[in-house]
């Protein structure tokens, strides 16, 4: 393993690729390996090699909340991806597409709340909205009342440079 670290100090990810799978072949009952595997693939955005070797983490510790954290934002940054790709094709009009998308859809409202997947609001072509300024009979709109609405659009899927588990805690 401090072969491996001295390996990503380095910069020399390839190397300490090589050097966690040894590390795991040495004590396969150990989950570090894997972990710090999945989180260097992770971040070249190798994400189906991130969640191998999540999942390799998880079979030894299932509580692992970084390994968990990986396998989740990896596999939904693939199923951006592929929804994306689909999209684009023309393809998410097959009937199964169409019924595994409405499961990821129903799955991520009762985890994260109905606000995750609401519908924009329809755009408004009155008179009334198209002002830029506020009456002056009518105190202007606080910041706090904007916040309180849900985006028209989801927020991007993080850069890979970005750390996805700056707020989970260490095991």
């Amino acid at each position: 393993m401090d072969q491996a670290e001295n390996s990503v100090r380095a910069g020399q990810v390839d190397n300490a690729l090589i050097a966690f799978r040894d590390a795991a072949v040495a004590d396969p009952t150990q989950k570090d390996p894997w972990v710090r595997t999945a989180q260097l693939e992770f971040d070249r955005t190798h994400y189906a090699r991130a969640i191998v070797a999540a999942e390799e983490a998880m079979q030894r510790d299932p509580d692992d909340i970084v390994a968990d954290g990986i396998l989740t934002v990896s596999g939904f940054r693939i199923a951006n991806h592929s929804l994306q790709r689909l999209q684009g094709r023309g393809a998410l009009a097959s009937e199964t597409a169409r019924r595994e998308a409405e499961t990821l859809a129903n799955t991520l409202r009762e985890t994260m709340g109905p606000a995750i997947l609401a519908e924009p609001e329809p755009a408004r072509t009155s008179r009334r909205s198209a002002r830029t300024s506020t009456p002056r009979s009518q105190p202007a709109a606080s910041a706090p009342a904007a916040e309180e609405r849900a985006p028209a659009t989801p927020a991007p899927a993080p850069r890979s440079g970005a750390d996805p588990f700056k707020n989970i805690g260490g095991n």
